[in-house]
């Protein structure tokens, strides 16, 4: 579970430079990189939530 809690925030962490990038380059408008960030920031929390959980 732990591990898959730190796939979860690294894809979190992930997603927003990838985001960026794309828009930089005008693959994506700006209101659909906002979007991959928030679920860039709700995938991290899940895995953060996960982690802390740890079977308390």
């Amino acid at each position: 579970m732990v591990r898959f809690a730190r796939l979860l925030q690294l894809v979190g962490l992930t997603i927003p430079p990838l985001a960026m990038v794309a828009q930089l380059q005008g693959d994506i408008s700006a209101g659909k990189m906002l979007a991959f960030l928030l679920v860039a920031v709700g995938v991290f929390l899940l895995g953060y939530g996960l982690q802390s959980y740890r079977g308390h």
